[in-house]
This record gives C-alpha cells, sequence and structure tokens, in this order.
C-alpha cells in the first residue's frame, strides 16, 4: 500500500519530470498497465487524450513534450484521499509550434496501485 507521503513525491516527481521535458522520467512514474486521459479546450477547439498501457502513454507524452513546454508550475492543491489523489495545479504552457505562451490551470484525478500511476485523468483550460 502507498501512503500519503509516497504518493505526494510520487506526483511531484511526475510534475518536475513534465517541466523538465524529461520523458522516461515521467514514464516511469505510470504502472504499464495505466490509463492515461487528457481532456480540456483550447481557443479554437476541445482535445481529447486517450491511451491505455505504458506503451501507448509513452507515445503521446513524447508528442506532448516535444509539442508543449511547461514553464513556471506551481500546484495550488493537493489533496489526498487513501490511493487517490486530485492536483490544482498551473503552469505556463508553450507552444514550440507557435511560440504562443498560455497561463493554464490543470486538474488532475489521479489513483495510484503499487508505488505507480494507475490512472491519471488531467482536465485543462486556458486562462
Amino acid at each position: 500500500m502507498t501512503n500519503r507521503l509516497e504518493i505526494d513525491r510520487l506526483l511531484r516527481q511526475l510534475y518536475a519530470a513534465r517541466v523538465a521535458g524529461d520523458l522516461n522520467g515521467v514514464c516511469q512514474t505510470f504502472a504499464n498497465d495505466a490509463k492515461f486521459e487528457i481532456a480540456g479546450t483550447s481557443q479554437t477547439s476541445p482535445i481529447a487524450i486517450s491511451a491505455a498501457g505504458l506503451d501507448q502513454i509513452r507515445t503521446w507524452l513524447a508528442l506532448l513534450i516535444k509539442t508543449f513546454q511547461l514553464s513556471d508550475q506551481t500546484i495550488l492543491a493537493m489533496i489526498i484521499d487513501d490511493a487517490t489523489a486530485a492536483v490544482h495545479w498551473r503552469a505556463k504552457i508553450r507552444s514550440r509550434i507557435t511560440g504562443t505562451t498560455i497561463l493554464t490551470d490543470l486538474v488532475d484525478l489521479v489513483q495510484v496501485r503499487d508505488g505507480r500511476i494507475a490512472s491519471y485523468t488531467e482536465f485543462f483550460v486556458p486562462r
């Protein structure tokens, strides 16, 4: 069983790797059979990503890390209850394609199993 402190450390490790653009570091936080979803909207259209298993997750994360650079990431709130966590965080997200940077609020719902992320759902809204 994973305790509150271990989940906090795991999530901070995930966010630090994302900000650093460290694909391997991000992937190390996920279980092999994890589920991964992102839902949000850009200024022009909705965005939805869904993946099952670390291979699919790695493919999507590689694309996200290649396309978007995160900076000034701040965890605004983290609630951990047993093996479930909800995290409200904010970051500047820069498109490496357009060069545009947008301050974005994100909320992650995370399930942890055996010290790894088993389920990850992220919602985001550009400000």
